[in-house]
């Protein structure tokens, strides 16, 4: 029997909203209880002005564990997230723990790379912010796992960031489930 997993995903302001919505969808068609919270607010404008309502502060769950924490990417969402001390503890705590850290887009090099927790790893990101972290390799993957974390490189490969967190948490047969179920 499946346990539900829990999962965080961090909106910060100009967050990239299929980044965020892709994994949210995927993850709870696998029964994963997903948690959004926002930073500062919970009502998040998106880089494209799409509002989406958050479940919580971040403030409010930071000392609670999740299995897996979701990192949109955008701009200037990648660069709220960095700016944020809380985002940092709960990263390097989740990483800490050997739970999942999950960054797609602009993130992995603007929020996962400055903790240094990504050297040596296999990761990808938008192309163009690897200028943000010349001493990590990132690779050219749309969505690739490499230990504890899994980092995607754009809003196109959303469902696929998605799927691979589900691959993580739930297994291949779960991942597979829900790619055919979405005609991925």
């Amino acid at each position: 029997m499946q346990t539900t997993k829990k999962v965080l995903v961090i909106l910060a302001d100009g967050f990239e909203e299929v980044e965020a919505l892709g994994p949210i969808d995927v993850l709870r068609r696998c029964g994963a209880q997903v948690t959004v919270a926002g930073i500062g607010a919970k009502q998040i404008r998106g880089a494209h002005d799409v509002y989406v309502g958050c479940d919580a502060l971040l403030s409010e769950v930071t000392d609670l564990t999740y299995d897996a924490i979701v990192l949109p990417g955008g701009m200037p969402g990648a660069k709220n997230l960095h700016e944020s001390n809380e985002v940092s503890k709960v990263v390097l705590d989740t990483y800490g723990r050997g739970d999942f850290v999950c960054a797609i887009c602009a993130s992995p090099a603007f929020v996962l790379a400055p903790l240094h927790i990504l050297e040596g790893k296999k990761v990808t990101c938008y192309p163009g912010c690897e200028a943000n972290a010349p001493y990590v390799a990132f690779g050219t993957d749309r969505a690739v796992r490499d230990g504890n974390i899994i980092t995607g490189k754009g809003p196109g490969a959303a469902l696929e960031f998605g799927l691979e967190i589900a691959k993580a948490l739930y297994g291949s047969e779960m991942s597979q489930r829900i790619h055919d179920d979405m005609i991925c």
